[in-house]
């Protein structure tokens, strides 16, 4: 069932995005494929092969085959904006799932808190008592969420801290 829920998150996105977004989706697909890899391995075996006089041919971009330079690194560049374009879709979609999934977790973690409180008191009528049990009465305090990411930040700042002493630079 989640993956449904995260399949549909993804399909509404894909119906939301803009003639530019579809346009780079297309370009990066196309990038991504051993056809592309090829082409430009012709491309640039012919450019050369023309432009250093291989092929008998009068050289147009001459060695160091400036324009070939030129081209490429727009190339590039345009690749890259393309590239940057559909990851930071990708990251608000990845982002937007996440929160989900954390949100579904804290409520799954309620629920199971008030399960444990409603078989505690059914414990206690039976005439045991919870209070033996320290694991159980940790389990029947609702999680403070908070708490758990200050102790998170906390592991992470002693982590870096670890990490800078042993540079060599430290």
């Amino acid at each position: 069932m989640a993956n449904l829920a995260f399949g549909a998150i993804k399909a509404q996105h894909a119906q939301q995005r803009t003639s530019m977004q579809v346009a780079a989706d297309r370009l990066n697909d196309a990038a991504a494929s051993p056809r592309f890899l090829l082409g430009h391995l012709l491309w640039f075996v012919g450019w050369i092969l023309w432009n250093s006089g291989a092929l008998g041919l009068d050289p147009f971009d001459p060695y160091p085959f400036g324009f070939l330079t030129l081209v490429v690194s727009l190339e590039a560049i345009f690749l890259s904006i393309f590239v940057l374009m559909a990851q930071k879709r990708e990251s608000a979609i990845a982002e937007l799932r996440e929160e989900i999934s954390l949100q579904v977790s804290v409520r799954m973690e309620q629920e199971v808190t008030k399960t444990l409180q409603l078989v505690a008191g059914l414990y206690t009528r039976l005439g045991h008592k919870v209070a033996e049990d320290a694991e159980l009465r940790e389990m029947l305090q609702p999680l403070d969420i908070h708490a758990v990411e200050q102790r998170l930040m906390a592991q992470i700042e002693a982590a870096g801290r670890r990490v800078d002493c042993n540079s060599p630079a430290a």
